[in-house]
């Protein structure tokens, strides 16, 4: 049987095909009026474009085809061939900043409310990255994600399943004369077109990309081989997804054609509803022509304005040297930063100490909520640190590590700007408790988790080593979910994997810094290890890791423990205020945990990678035998002298399996 859809044409060139058993066409000249099945952020503006993100962060939006189509054939249950084109704009206020981007997909099902925005482009979460998702992509994404093995921060991927392209390009196109390759930008602001095409036969899939007007290239930017009928099944939904991360990026598509077993509809892209400007508007040209005119009659006047404009500059003065252009994230104006806070005052403060102080600010053309800190040039921190910290934050992205945005510089004055964290950080719920509750047993434990996933990343998973040296809970902030994320790295050091490390001045936090940091001054994965543990206990404990107020003589935490630990009596340690209420079996793993990480000598510690396994019980935990942990930490601390040879002599090495709790 046969079904005839009449046609629609709108004011935007809206025109829809017919639909067979089996055989659908369809051509959108624009939007308006049409019945999409849209969510979230996605909507659809009164000019006709399809919006898919609204520039605010981290947000998702989805714009799906009304009704299933039936991709198989009745014959042999195979995928039928299908052809896809499109025209798409990304615009931002800040065109080098744009993050994630769009893709369209063919999926089971359109809803993707357990979907994350950010890298994960609104089509999947941290766990549903698998072949049970039977989705076909094609994303176009601004963001090398180490995570999903990204080519470049400008590239079109095929994706079957997951992010993880199977095959991807960096964004362009094929010169049909001279078959010379031309780059496009996706940064750019600029609207052009896709082609997908599909054979059922051959299971070849072709993407095409072009600048709008351009007509399709004869030679693919991408062509593999692939049975889609291992992947969509038999009804499926065709649309689009898009995400943002940081700014305030927004995601079009202007027109959208589809057909089955034929070429889809060419897309007349005169009919199209145009792209929201970009940037300021145009200086006006009758201003240009008036005020040559007027000079001589308004010198004077012109004059003052001068002298005031100048002041003005001056009051937002930057400084800029060559390192920064090759270093530096984006940077933000001084007077952009200084309107987002306020003009610093005090009712934006978050927090201050020796590294001077944190104002929460809002950036006025994107409303972003960020934390900008404002440091002396002649602070403790410095202009290394400085440098130190905008060379290694500003490139590494990791969700359990708190994100550089940029920076600006001034006389004076350096200022970063952070993501902001709207709970703060950790030690005030360990320790400042007004107007904030204590932190359940789960909560505390998906902290130290992800604490944990941040410095494997340094560690480990980064393109260099990335040693931290400050870990503690006031470097630890709180998200609005309650997960956490590692921050302030003006303390940290960068290796080549593989290399020697290089002895440096100690610095660091007392009660967190390990022995040999002391006496060596060589800071390794392995002190931030150390760090890691005497961190562990802060936070099952409840308490510093030194009490310079202890009245009993136990003013080390570590060596609180290890007494509780000889006397079986582990959990005694355990944070009062959780009033019994957590997982005994957690708790005293990760005191455990905290005791191994803390040990002092080296090689008995764990790497990371280790860590996560024993906190996730994927591996066993080696115990400790007393005679192993029989040191006093605040001696070890005291003894600037500290020789781990000599003191191995009267400790023995890790082994045996014993304790309690």
């Amino acid at each position: 049987m046969k079904f005839l859809y009449p046609c629609l044409l709108l004011s935007l060139g809206l025109h829809l095909a017919s639909i067979t058993t089996g055989d659908i066409q369809f051509l959108y000249l624009g939007f308006k009026g049409t019945n999409l099945s849209v969510d979230e952020t996605a909507t659809i503006t009164s000019n006709g474009l399809l919006e898919l993100t609204n520039g605010m962060i981290h947000r998702k939006g989805h714009a799906f085809y009304p009704t299933p189509l039936h991709f198989r054939k009745s014959t042999n249950g195979m995928v039928q061939s299908f052809s896809v084109t499109f025209v798409f704009g990304i615009r931002s206020s800040y065109l080098s900043m744009t993050r994630q981007g769009l893709a369209f997909v063919v999926a089971p099902s359109k809803n993707f409310s357990d979907a994350l925005p950010n890298q994960y482009l609104g089509l999947t979460n941290i766990q549903k990255n698998n072949p049970t998702n039977h989705f076909f992509a094609i994303e176009l994404d601004t963001v090398k994600n180490i995570e999903f093995k990204d080519i470049d921060d400008n590239h079109v991927g095929i994706d079957i399943n997951g992010l993880s392209s199977i095959q991807s390009h960096s964004v362009g196109y094929y010169d049909d004369m001279s078959g010379s390759f031309h780059n496009l930008s996706l940064h750019s602001g600029a609207a052009m077109q896709v082609w997908v095409d599909y054979s059922g036969e051959a299971k070849q899939i072709n993407v095409s990309m072009a600048s709008l007007g351009m007509e399709k290239p004869a030679r693919s930017l991408i062509s593999t081989t692939y049975d889609l009928s291992t992947v969509i099944q038999e009804s499926a939904y065709i649309g689009f997804s898009s995400s943002t991360s940081e700014m305030d990026s927004r995601h079009y598509v202007l027109g959208w054609s589809f057909s089955m077993n034929r070429p889809a509809p060419k897309i007349d892209t005169t009919k199209l509803p145009k792209l929201p400007r970009n940037g300021p508007k145009p200086r006006s040209k009758l201003l240009e022509i008036i005020l040559p005119i007027a000079t001589a009659s308004f010198i004077i006047v012109v004059g003052a304005i001068t002298i005031l404009l100048l002041r003005r500059k001056l009051r937002y003065a930057e400084l800029k040297e060559d390192w920064e252009v090759e270093f530096g994230p984006h940077r933000f104006s001084y007077k952009d930063l200084y309107h987002a806070t306020e003009g610093f005052k005090n009712n934006n403060l978050l927090g201050a100490g020796g590294f001077g102080k944190v104002y929460k600010g809002v950036l006025q053309s994107s409303k972003l909520v960020v934390a900008v800190k404002r440091v002396s040039h002649e602070s403790r921190q410095g202009m290394k640190e400085f440098i130190c910290e905008v060379v290694s934050i500003g490139r590494i992205r990791h969700r359990n590590l708190v994100q550089l945005l940029g920076y600006c510089r001034r006389k004076g004055e350096l200022l970063l700007v952070y993501d902001y964290m709207p709970n703060g950080s950790l030690d005030k719920y360990l320790y400042c408790l007004e107007g904030k509750p204590t932190l359940n047993w789960d909560q505390r434990f998906r902290i130290i988790k992800d604490i944990a996933l941040g410095l494997l990343y340094l560690h480990e998973k980064w393109e260099k080593v990335v040693i931290h040296r400050d870990i503690k809970a006031s470097n630890v902030l709180i998200d609005s979910e309650m997960n956490g994320h590692l921050g302030d790295f003006g303390l940290a050091r960068l290796y080549d994997h593989g290399t020697d490390l290089q002895t440096t001045h100690v610095v660091g936090t007392m009660g967190y810094m390990a022995p040999e940091l002391v006496s060596t001054g060589k800071a390794s994965p392995l002190t931030d290890v150390f760090a890691f543990g005497t961190f562990l206990l802060e936070v099952t404990c409840g308490q510093r890791p030194v009490n310079h107020n202890a009245e009993d003589g136990r003013a080390v935490l570590v060596d609180l423990v290890l007494e509780h630990w000889h006397k079986g009596s582990l959990t005694e340690t355990v944070d009062t205020r959780l009033r019994g209420d957590y997982n005994v079996d957690e708790a005293s793993l990760v005191l455990k945990v905290g005791l191994l990480c803390s040990h002092p000598f080296t090689n008995v510690r764990p790497n990371m990678q280790q860590v996560l396994l024993y906190l996730n019980c994927d591996l066993p935990l080696p115990e400790l035998a007393h005679a192993d942990m029989s040191f006093s930490m605040l001696s070890l601390m005291q003894d600037e002298g500290f020789d781990p040879c000599t003191l191995s002599s009267s400790i023995g090495i890790i082994s045996g399996i014993s304790g309690g709790r």
